[in-house]
């Protein structure tokens, strides 16, 4: 666990000297009135109503329709194959193979502690440079039943998907696609269904899971946010380890730790930084 924390250190420590930068001209000012509390001291009973208040109101905003800019920087990897980032998803891969020599490392699930730190970028990322590999079978799952954004991404049109899969109404090989011009595979989602964390969490899920890991090599999910929702917590449990997303100087710290603890560290694999300067960006996975 050590270099995770380093990592979210460093994070940490960047993002406090920017908000000391951008605050200093106005430090000399008198303050209006005398602070009841020293900063950062908020009791942690506040802090979680009010992230469960501001995660509420985020799930009950419907997704906004995305620009074309933003879904092509999800599917970096499958466009720029010699980017910057598409190298280093290739690093976290490497590692994740040397992982496997003394562990399974078939089922991954991509998560993040809150909605908007990049966990679909980094599970298609890491699906496609997978992919790259000779031989290797490699598929991508959207298990984000409310808000998927896999299939628009990478420019699918889906007639059937996990919830049709999961509810018998379509087979796996109605619903698993290939993208144009790349050995990848995705399950996708089409159907919104009412009851997605009880679709998760059922046996058919299970059963597809284990179907899928021993037909492909990788199995890569997306997965939907870890705080303020059962299924991140479900899906990890049914993997063999998680690949955990922090946006560099967004997410915040106490979140993040939060979101370890519910998805238990020990199952963590790897961090991914996401939107950090790429001189010192670095993709940590842990033994």
């Amino acid at each position: 666990m050590g270099k995770v924390y380093d990592a979210l250190k460093r994070a940490e420590e960047q993002r406090a000297r920017r908000v000391q930068d951008a605050t200093s001209a106005s430090a000399a000012a008198p303050p209006m009135f005398e602070p009841t509390r020293a900063a950062g001291a908020e009791p942690r009973a506040a802090r979680s109503r009010r992230l469960l208040s501001r995660l509420t109101r985020m799930a009950r905003k419907p997704a906004p329709t995305e620009t074309a800019s933003q879904l092509n920087k999800r599917r970096i990897t499958l466009l720029q194959p010699e980017s910057f980032v598409a190298e280093q998803f290739r690093t976290l891969r490497a590692r994740l193979d040397s992982l496997s020599s003394t562990r399974p490392v078939r089922t991954l699930a991509v998560t993040s502690a809150l909605p908007g730190d990049g966990k679909t970028l980094a599970a298609i990322g890491l699906a496609v440079v997978n992919s790259m590999q000779p031989g290797r079978r490699v598929v991508l799952v959207d298990c984000d039943l409310r808000k998927p954004t896999v299939g628009a991404s990478l420019g699918l049109r889906v007639d059937a998907g996990l919830a049709e899969l999961l509810e018998g109404t379509a087979s796996l090989e109605d619903a698993v696609m290939r993208v144009e011009n790349s050995q990848l595979d995705v399950l996708p989602v089409r159907a919104i269904p009412a009851n997605p964390s009880e679709l998760l969490a059922s046996e058919n899920m299970r059963k597809l899971l284990e179907a899928l890991a021993n037909r492909y090599d990788r199995v890569i999910l997306d997965v939907p946010p870890t705080l303020g929702l059962p299924d991140a917590k479900t899906m990890s449990e049914l993997c063999d380890g998680v690949i955990f997303v922090v946006r560099a100087d967004v997410t915040p710290e106490p979140e993040i730790a939060s979101a370890l603890d519910v998805l238990d560290r020990r199952r963590v694999l790897g961090l991914v930084m996401n939107g950090s300067d790429p001189i010192s960006s670095h993709y940590e996975s842990m033994r």
